[in-house]
Parts: C-alpha cells; structure tokens; sequence
C-alpha cells in the first residue's frame, strides 16, 4: 500500500476518495475499528465514506489502496452502495473515541483521547496501534502536555464502554468546526444517542441552530427534547423563522406554546405568523426576513445587505423595495431589483430607479403547485409575497420549495438517492 506507516485518523476527515482511474467517490467522515475486551490494539474494519449524494458508505480497509495528505485511493473492484449501520461491537473512532477519559497505565494520571493513529501490520490489518492523549492536571482540570501512547499503555472505561461514560467534546468539535452544518448534521444522525447529545450540548447555540436545520423531523425532535426549555427556545431563536415554524409546527400545542413564550417577543412574533398559515402555501413556506429597503435607498446600500455572508444565496439575489416600516408586514410594497441589475447601475444611484414593478407577487394562500409553477415559468431563486393590502409579507425561495417536492426522509439518504440498498456501484 502506497501509504504513510501511520496515520492519525482526525486529520483523514474531509479527505477526498478516488477510484483506481481517478474518479471521485466521496469523502471520508470516519474510521470504524472493532473493540476488544483484551488490551490489545483495535482492527481497523475500514472507512465510512460520504457520496455526493450524503449517504454514508462503508469502504472495508482491504479495499483502500493507499492514503496520503491528500486523498485516499481505492483498488479496482464493486463499492456496497448500502447505507453504512453500526454495528454493536463496532466504533466510530473520530465520533466515538476522540474526547474518551482514560487513565495512563501504571500511574493516575487521568487523560483524554485527542487522536488515533492507525497503523499497518504484517497481514495487512490496521490496527489503533498509537492513541494521542493530554493530560488532565489540577483541580481546575488543566490542560497538560499531548503525549502518543501505545493502544496497551492506556485503560478505563473510556475505550471500553462507550455507552455509559460522559465524554467531552473539544477534539470532536475540532473535526466538525471544519465542516459544513449539513455535513455535521448528517454525521450526527450516525452517532449513538448518547454521543449525539453530548456534542449538542458542546455547540454553541448559532451553530446548533444551523445544524437543527439540517436535520429531519424526527432528529429535530428527539435533541430539542433532550435540551432544557430555555435552551430550546435559544435555539429557536437562533434559528430562521420559517425553519423554526416548521419545527414547533410538528410539536404537542403545549410545547409549542411554552417555547413561544419563552422566546424573545421580536424572535417569537414572525413564527406566530408563520404558523397562522398553512405548510404548503406561500405564506407557510415564506421567510420573514427578506432584504427590505425604502425607494430612497442608494444602489451601495442595497449591495452592502446583499453582501452580508448570513444571508443566503437565494435570498440575496433580490431586494424588495417598500415604504416604511421595514419589517415584515413592511409597507406599501413597491417592487424588486434583481441582483444583476444591482450590479449594472451606479452605486450612488437610487434603487428607486431600478425597480421590477411588473413582476407577478404571490399571494399568501397560494398553493405549492403554483408556487411551484411560478418559480418555473419566471426562472427566479427567490420570489415576493405580498397579501391582499399590498403589504410585504416575505419572500419565498426555491430550496424552500425543494425541500417540500422532494419525497420525506430525503435528508436521511432516503428514495431521492439514485442507488436502493444492496447496490453496488464499480470503483
């Protein structure tokens, strides 16, 4: 194998997976080795790998090549296109094991696992030969210094019974800091509960907010049940009001309205609105918070909001134009100015100027299919909805309208995938 004698497995996240003739697979999420009861060092089964299409994939290590700081490569042969399911004496050693409490061998010295080094042997196994820890000193639990053990100079329950042992998070949000939030969600749905949670509680609320949105209903569920009240509503709020209406649309009426009134009222009131309509209408699939400004504004103003890296790239591709106030239900609504025109006109000029008075609206009842219909005939990213008082109730845009077209559990690797289980694709 044409490979480094050892390699740590945190730094092989992201890296991309070729075939043998070049031809891109996937990406590598996390390393799966099989635990034993002895204190010898783990195999290494192989590598769970993301296609382009988010499922996950096992790749046993026989299959793999070679491993460099820049890609992995697979030998000639079929890929089981199946999604990847753990298996109970299996462990995912970047999910799992990094951030493991551990005690060094022969001393007290308590440590946490911040890497793992697999290492070819004679039969062309990998083992977890070498493990990274640091030192936890002093009442305050210090950081000391990152020491590389071998798998047998380390013990406790930390590597051995991953079900019951609190775990930190550092070195495993480390991983996911690099990655994007759906690429985090989907890597969540692959860890146990217990991990799952652990991690949730270790993200900021920002970042978790992102994540949530990500995630199927289900998952959605199951960590907001797991965080307490207040946090929950936190998230809520972090989260866009669309995706948050369409969580609390799914809970108990109890809950929903606990979390809405432990919200902030300017966070909690335009998912109020939200939920006054229907899911599969412009006003249920709408957000609240489209790019507004008054006809005085300049051509510069209106780039500098586009500009703003939180909004995103649907949503920045129109400006609506109204008279005060701003926010939603705004003003008289006036028009739109397309991105593209925005560019073409002179910063000092007014938006006033360059407006597209002509364009259709959508009103807030209407349907899915003629949202969608809209979308086709105007070939358009992002679309104004307007009630019958002329008032800027928000905007819709098009990965709002997938994410309701595309059949249920797609963001789980469900039906929308172009392989069905038991499939197997040549690499």
């Amino acid at each position: 194998m044409g490979s480094s004698s050892r390699v740590f497995v945190a730094q092989l996240v992201g890296l991309p997976v070729f075939g043998p003739d070049g031809e891109s697979i996937g990406k590598i999420r996390d390393v799966v080795a099989s635990l034993r009861t002895d204190r010898q060092a783990p195999r290494v089964l192989g590598a769970v790998v993301e296609l382009a299409t988010r499922r996950r994939i096992f790749v046993p290590m026989l299959r793999v090549t070679s491993i460099d700081a820049s890609a992995v490569t697979l030998a000639t042969g079929s890929v089981n296109l199946r999604r990847f399911h753990q298996r109970p004496n299996e462990v995912l050693v970047v999910g799992q094991l990094l951030d493991a409490h551990v005690s060094i061998t022969d001393t007290d010295v308590t440590a946490v696992v911040v890497d793992t080094a697999m290492e070819p042997t004679r039969t062309r196994d990998w083992v977890l030969g070498r493990v990274a820890v640091q030192q936890r000193t002093g009442r305050l639990s210090r950081r000391g210094p990152i020491q590389v053990l071998r798998w047998e100079e380390i013990r406790g329950p930390g590597v051995t019974d991953l079900s019951s042992t609190p775990q930190g998070t550092d070195q495993l949000l480390a991983v996911f800091d690099t990655m994007r939030a759906a690429d985090v969600a989907a890597a969540l749905r692959d860890l146990p509960a217990k991990r799952r949670f652990e991690v949730a509680d270790g993200l900021d609320d920002d970042r978790l907010a992102d994540v949530f949105e990500e995630l199927p209903e289900n998952d959605q569920k199951d960590l907001l049940a797991h965080l307490d009240e207040e946090r929950a509503a936190d998230i809520l709020e972090a989260m866009d009001p669309d995706d948050a209406a369409d969580l609390l649309a799914v809970l108990p009426e109890f809950d929903q309205d606990r979390l809405l009134e432990l919200m902030e009222s300017e966070e909690s009131d335009p998912v109020r609105r939200l939920l006054a309509y229907s899911a599969d209408t412009a006003g249920g699939l709408m957000t609240p918070e489209p790019i507004v400004l008054s006809p005085d504004a300049t051509i510069a103003e209106a780039l500098a909001m586009v500009r703003n890296p939180d909004i995103t790239p649907a949503l920045a591709s129109m400006v609506f134009v109204c008279r005060p106030p701003s926010a939603t239900p705004t003003g008289r609504y006036i028009g739109c100015v397309h991105l593209q025109r925005l560019l073409r006109e002179p910063p000092s000029q007014l938006v006033a100027g360059a407006i597209d008075a002509e364009l259709a609206r959508l009103p807030p009842d209407a349907s899915l299919t003629d949202v969608t219909r809209y979308f086709a005939a105007y070939d358009l990213v992002c679309a104004p909805v307007v009630d019958d008082t002329e008032h800027l109730v928000g905007a819709v845009t098009v990965d709002d309208v997938l994410d309701h077209l595309l059949p249920a559990g797609w963001r789980e690797g469900g039906p929308w995938e172009p392989v069905t289980e038991g499939e197997t694709a040549d690499a």
